[in-house]
């Protein structure tokens, strides 16, 4: 009994730390994780020109890098809740970044019609094949997502926080290796967008 109880309390301990599949949905916690992570060049999806994050992440408080695969189901169903987070915070500094995985770019496109994606999209892969060669594989291998495609898996980057030069620009970050909870990361959003404004205040001097 006692052997039961322990392990009952150890799965109960390590549950937050785990993908939970509820419905065929991939649902994971927001933790802090060693990944490493590095700048990037890409092809922007609707001027199709090439453009640098540290670019893309100028002016901005929170970013939210979602690495996704255009024919994935739990993509297609965590897309809106992108979209919503985005017009909900992007007034207070927050921005969100889709990255395309293996799909074509006219397949992308597609998704995203007719209207468009609210956000910036770029294209990373085109093929099914290239699977292992992308920074995401990377990525997702460091943090210990253990699916085999990875769509979607979600970064979040504090620009302030960030390296001012070179390629990598962050030790550590907040990642989701699942579809987000969608509570969970509304609530961490709003946290750091009111932390991230009251640290720009500047005291009044006597």
């Amino acid at each position: 009994m006692v052997r039961i109880f322990i392990l009952t309390l150890l799965s109960l301990a390590l549950a937050p730390f785990t993908v939970h599949a509820q419905g065929g949905h991939e649902y994971s916690p927001l933790v802090e994780k060693q990944v490493n992570y590095k700048d990037w060049t890409l092809k922007d999806l609707k001027t199709k020109e090439t453009v640098d994050l540290r670019s893309l992440l100028k002016d901005k408080k929170l970013v939210m890098i979602v690495y996704f695969a255009p024919w994935c189901p739990n993509w297609r169903n965590e897309a809106p809740i992108a979209a919503k987070l985005y017009e909900k915070y992007k007034g207070q500094g927050f921005a969100v970044i889709g990255v395309s995985e293996y799909s074509s770019r006219d397949s992308t496109e597609a998704f995203f019609q007719p209207s468009g994606s609210p956000y910036p999209v770029v294209t990373e892969s085109e093929s099914r094949e290239d699977r292992e060669k992308t920074a995401h594989f990377g990525y997702r291998q460091a943090t210990g997502d253990t699916r085999r495609w990875g769509s979607p898996w979600n970064i979040f980057l504090e620009p302030a926080k960030l390296t001012k030069e070179g390629e990598l620009l962050t030790e550590k970050a907040w990642v989701v290796n699942g579809k987000r909870i969608e509570a969970d990361v509304d609530k961490f959003i709003g946290e750091h967008l009111s932390a991230t404004s009251a640290a720009a205040i500047t005291p009044c001097k006597n």
